[in-house]
């Protein structure tokens, strides 16, 4: 059988991984700066953790994993006798693979939240699994670098979350805009079409309003039963461009006006802030996921077609479905595959990143290896990443072998550097040669 991997997950070899890597580590040094600590959750949750947190479409695109052992032995007879997905799955699955680090971080605030500080702020940087439809920039299996503070409601930590995007991003050098809206601007929306009990039918067909435009939005909101006259209104109010126009708008939608107030606030607070890319307030900007409750945000690339490479926003009761109330939070994501899509196409990773070590040695003969190894052994006790070639081959095959590696720098090592104990090493770019004994290679490499 040819060997295969799953459709929607990915390989990493040494080069993606490195620049996996600097991903990774450039949100990481940040998360730090603003004073966010590490977490990690487990890979899999209770089923009835992660369910009725995510909206329809979010449950519909759990994981499920198969109890052990006989796993139809506990089955529901009748759900498998009518085929009936939904109710046999109840039956023969407990367990869920994670489908954001959002709800299984709430669920470990509410078991620890006698023994935290709050606020609370934690990043958390590991995978996630969703039962999509494998397409560009979407994937079942892919990273997520979460950044939350719980147990404040304070807009002051909105407007530092702008400020952790923009700082990320413009270390990554990437050209990007940070749309802002508010789910009780939505609401104000909802209230003056007259649907509020249908508050989630339309957010969750607004979602899509920049994958399939507003005539299949309109269509799926007319089969999710939001009638004709509120459709269009609801049109009317996504159409609005400048934030000052939603006070006359909201004259009668106290929610409304309520979420125009926070958004005032954080656009306020920002202006304390140096920004170097874009922020813009997006009405139309819904999120799906039906925890959010306040602020909203969404991060697109300017330069690359990828869709959204970072999202989050305020949830004020997420920890509530657990038995913790009153315990507001407000997170951001950054999406690392889609990021990393984005810096490959632009070519955006720094040229020195697929140097794997500093210096390679290259061997004449047995005799040359004999000593090489000895000498690798010197440099790696003094810190120098380094490898050399196991064979006496030809000098042709081990050069390229260096250079297929894009290693900087190569040592020789014949006869005379073992009698003389002076080494030619060959900067691999300029081709220019030095001899140095081993003291000055030492200083030369730490340098």
């Amino acid at each position: 059988m040819k060997p295969s991997i799953l459709k929607g997950t990915r390989d990493f070899g040494a080069s993606q991984l490195r620049k996996r890597a600097f991903i990774f580590n450039t949100i990481r040094s940040v998360f730090e700066k603003y004073g966010y600590g590490p977490l990690e959750t487990p890979s899999m949750e209770h089923l009835n953790t992660l369910t009725g947190k995510y909206g329809e479409e979010g449950d519909a695109l759990l994981f499920k994993v198969l109890n052990n052992g006989d796993y139809l032995k506990k089955a529901n007879a009748e759900a498998l006798e009518a085929r009936d997905s939904n109710k046999l799955v109840s039956s023969i699955s407990k367990r869920g693979l994670r489908y954001d680090l959002t709800v299984p971080f709430a669920r470990y605030v509410v078991m620890n939240h006698h023994a935290l500080k709050f606020p609370f702020k934690r990043y958390q940087i590991q995978a996630v699994w969703r039962a999509d439809r494998p397409q560009k920039g979407r994937y079942n299996e892919f990273y997520q670098c979460d950044v939350d503070v719980i147990g404040s409601k304070s807009l002051v930590y909105e407007a530092e979350l702008v400020q952790i995007y923009d700082e990320v991003f413009t270390k990554l050098n990437l050209n990007t805009c940070t749309k802002i809206n508010n789910r009780k601007v939505l609401y104000g929306i909802a209230e003056r079409s007259g649907i509020e009990d249908q508050f989630m039918q339309m957010t969750i067909a607004l979602d899509k309003l920049d994958k399939i435009g507003e005539e299949k939005v309109a269509q799926e909101m007319r089969e999710r039963g939001i009638h004709e006259e509120a459709i269009t209104s609801i049109f009317k109010g996504i159409n609005i461009t400048n934030i000052n126009e939603l006070p006359s708008y909201f004259e009668q939608a106290k929610t409304g006006m309520l979420g125009f107030e926070e958004l005032q606030r954080v656009f306020k607070l920002l202006e304390h802030a140096e920004l170097s890319q874009e922020v813009a307030f997006d009405i139309s900007l819904a999120r799906g996921l039906s925890y959010y409750t306040g602020c909203i945000f969404e991060v697109v690339s300017k330069d690359v077609s990828m869709g959204s490479i970072g999202g989050g926003g305020r949830y004020d009761d997420l920890t509530s479905v657990f038995g913790l109330k009153d315990m507001s939070g407000v997170g951001i994501s950054f999406g690392a595959e889609r990021i990393y899509d984005v810096m490959m196409s632009l070519d955006n990773f720094p040229s020195a990143i697929d140097n794997s070590i500093d210096v390679f040695i290259v061997s004449f003969d047995q005799r040359a290896i004999d000593h090489s190894f000895g000498l690798v052994t010197q440099l790696r006790k003094e810190g120098i990443s380094c490898d050399m070639y196991p064979e006496a081959v030809k000098m042709k095959k081990q050069m390229k072998y260096a250079g297929d590696r894009k290693i900087p720098t190569v040592i020789i090592v014949g006869d005379n550097e073992i009698d003389s104990g002076n080494y030619v090493i060959k900067n691999m770019e300029s081709g220019e040669q030095q001899t140095k004994n081993l003291q000055a290679l030492i200083e030369y490499f730490k340098s």
